[in-house]
């Protein structure tokens, strides 16, 4: 009678190639000590990179540094597990803990100051938790002016003044007036956004809010029944961000803004703020969608141009005049500058050669939609444009 018992035995001895042999499967999931590493060696390449300390910048990167070594600098326990990480000396300061006695299980596991035994749930939940959603932004920041609306309970009170309006448009006793500063944004006034009558039934006290910039915020009611309490410059960027957007005047009050905004024979004319559009049929230039240079001239454009296949600022092609501002009373060399900081992340970043070969790198081309160019330089003559700032990702001027 065969003994299956022996013969298992004996099967499982002789494996020469290590067939039966099952190695345990390495894990893709780091520990709570590599995780704190991992972290700290963050904060030692950008040292690296920028030769000093992450500091409590506008850059969202350089801030989430600097908030972390802050945090270690606060925590004796993890600065001693990084000591022989600490290359540039950032945690010496750092006064060492005290030694515990460890006498029992529960010492030992109350006192995992690094999350080694157990989860490391005040860091990071269990990555193997089905129940933890990964990759997933806890709360999203919407636009200002998209965000807070909701129903108007009392839009019965506001409900036949949007009517009278309406009434008013159709009988010219009330006209549109292009939206061209955040000054004309005051209580009492009709807006129309995105087709939509706007109401600023109210506003509150100017306040210092981000970077050291005020605002104010608004009490507006849309004619679909809805309300919302966006600041001031939410709507002002949304009205400038809509082409259509105007401001709601009486008659006779549209006469009296265009005779406000009439030149004077006091007024100085300094020359012209312009923007092109590059002619040029080389594909790497042509194909890029809303290309435009943004210059100064203190002769008429058109004049200025003429030669512009012959110069690398003009990308060695001609160019076709889309814009152009005649300038009084201000520098406009320095409007240029401001508005070359103000789209600097939007800089074409593309080398020319010209008759000679030689290499140019010409920055005065930006990649931005032509409607915000317009809105920037509005913005720049009616000295406004320090409290915006151009989002590049959403090609939209925002404040700030």
């Amino acid at each position: 009678m065969i003994d299956f018992t022996k013969e298992l035995e004996t099967i499982l001895e002789t494996d020469p190639l290590g067939l039966l042999e099952i190695k345990p499967k390495a894990s893709s999931v780091i520990s709570a000590d590599e995780r704190l590493v991992a972290s700290f060696e963050e904060i030692n390449a950008f040292i690296r990179e920028h030769n000093r300390e992450p500091a409590a910048s506008r850059d969202i990167s350089e801030r989430k540094l600097y908030s972390r070594l802050k945090g270690l600098r606060e925590s004796p326990e993890k600065a001693a597990a990084l000591a022989e990480f600490d290359t540039f000396n950032l945690l010496a300061n750092v006064k060492p803990p005290e030694p515990k006695e460890l006498n029992t299980i529960d010492d030992v596991l109350e006192d995992d100051a690094l999350g080694l035994i157990g989860d490391d749930v005040s860091n990071e939940a269990d990555p193997n938790d089905i129940f933890t959603l990964r990759n997933v932004p806890k709360s999203i920041n919407m636009p200002e002016h998209i965000a807070k609306r909701k129903p108007c309970e009392e839009f019965e009170q506001f409900e036949p003044l949007f009517k009278r309006i309406h009434a008013d448009l159709a009988s010219k006793k009330k006209v549109m007036r292009s939206f061209t500063s955040e000054r004309q944004i005051k209580p009492g006034e009709f807006f129309i956004q995105q087709g939509m009558l706007v109401y600023v039934a109210n506003i509150g006290e100017w306040e210092k809010k981000n970077f050291g910039n005020f605002n104010a915020r608004l009490y507006c009611v849309f004619e679909n029944g809805t309300e919302s309490n966006m600041l001031l410059r939410s709507l002002a960027a949304a009205l400038w961000k809509d082409e259509n957007s105007h401001q709601i005047v009486d008659a006779d009050q549209s006469e009296m803004f265009r005779d406000s905004e009439q030149i004077t024979p006091d007024d100085e004319a300094t020359g012209y703020i312009y923007v092109l559009r590059s002619l040029s049929e080389d594909p790497k230039i042509k194909g890029i969608e809303d290309l435009y240079k943004i210059g100064f001239s203190s002769q008429p454009v058109k004049q200025r141009i003429q030669n512009a296949a012959q110069e690398p600022t003009y990308l060695m092609a001609d160019a076709r005049l889309v814009a152009e501002f005649q300038t009084y009373n201000l520098n406009p060399q320095k409007l240029e500058i401001l508005l070359h900081t103000f789209f600097a992340e939007s800089c074409l970043n593309l080398d020319v050669f010209d008759s000679e070969g030689k290499r140019h790198t010409p920055r005065e081309w930006f990649i931005v939609p032509l409607r915000v160019i317009k809105t920037a330089i509005q913005l720049l003559i009616n000295g406004e444009i320090v409290n915006y700032r151009y989002d590049s990702k959403r090609q939209e001027i925002v404040g700030k």
